[in-house]
């Protein structure tokens, strides 16, 4: 079920845009995220993966997103390459690799929470394929919350406040949930918000001992800072498991083989990316140093992803090692 966008999300998927627009065209300019700005993918020329080049990573702010986008970054950087990362809603970061704006983005959760965005675009996009599989999304209780099943929440909702705590509006999470309140007939109102809004939620719930359910998805650090659950789905609105895909620009291939096959390398577990988040919530530390420190203690992951651009780089400028 498609729901036309609210006002809150138009904007924000047009301010995501001209965000996008402004890196393109100021390729000296630094972000909030990343490095100096890319050069327009339209402008960029084949190199190999030693002598660098410019990259643009499109993203979303959820936990493990941001997680997957600083780790892919940092690997690029030990190549030579200059990296934005450029923050912005879901329908957004599929319409900009679609369009051009953007070079690639490691966060495609497919092929359910995603399906709309992708449907509307994969015609204009590279789907590499998965960077991780296994994936889980849906409605998350703490443990000690005495219900199982989504069924349940109908004959319980007044314990819960008659809401469902969620993430931003534009999230396909957010779609799937408004199909689960219709389906399952649910006198809840689902709430808006980010992730750091549903975990403060999650968190103060807890810390009283009171009933709440949230949107909720593996992996995710909160799973090792709190006892949870997911609540059954017997219609299985909300799929079974995921992966999570890489996508990239047509053309980004042949503009920028390097990128282009450390992107299609890219490749890494459930437990990789939540080590990576905990340390991004360790006192004095934020994703981009966590995702940094990683790449630096893990040679041989990275390595396998970077080394064939390596080849490919030498292979398209005529180079021998």
């Amino acid at each position: 079920m498609n729901r036309t966008p609210s006002l809150r999300t138009t904007c924000a998927m047009a301010v995501a845009a001209l965000a996008l627009a402004a890196c393109s065209n100021n390729g000296g300019s630094s972000s909030d995220h990343a490095g100096a700005s890319s050069s327009s993918a339209a402008t960029a020329s084949a190199k190999p993966a030693a002598s660098g080049g410019h990259v643009k990573l499109a993203y979303v702010e959820w936990s493990s997103c941001t997680a997957a986008t600083n780790v892919v970054k940092a690997a690029l950087e030990q190549k030579g390459y200059t990296v934005d990362a450029v923050s912005v809603s879901g329908a957004a970061m599929y319409s900009a690799i679609a369009n051009g704006d953007a070079d690639a983005t490691v966060c495609a959760w497919l092929p359910t929470t995603q399906a709309n965005y992708y449907a509307k675009t994969k015609d204009r996009l590279d789907n590499l394929g998965p960077n991780m599989q296994g994936t889980k999304l849906g409605l998350v209780v703490p443990d000690y919350v005495s219900i199982d099943s989504i069924e349940q929440l109908k004959a319980n909702a007044d314990k819960f406040d008659d809401r469902i705590v969620g993430i931003d509006p534009g999230a396909g999470e957010m779609d799937l949930t408004q199909k689960v309140i219709k389906q399952y007939g649910l006198p809840l109102k689902l709430v808006a918000g980010s992730g750091a809004t549903m975990t403060a939620a999650l968190k103060s719930a807890i810390d009283e001992h009171k009933w709440i359910v949230v949107t909720g998805w593996t992996p995710h650090w909160m799973w090792a800072r709190w006892k949870l659950k997911y609540l059954a789905d017997p219609k299985n609105i909300y799929g079974d498991a995921e992966s999570i895909d890489t996508l990239a620009r047509k053309g980004l291939q042949t503009s920028d083989p390097g990128a282009y096959a450390i992107l299609d390398g890219f490749h890494w577990t459930a437990g990789d990316m939540q080590q990576v988040m905990a340390a991004a919530r360790e006192p004095g530390s934020d994703p981009a140093s966590a995702a940094k420190q990683w790449v630096a203690a893990h040679p041989d992951k990275v390595d396998a992803w970077t080394g064939s651009a390596d080849t490919k780089g030498m292979a398209d400028t005529g180079t021998a090692q």
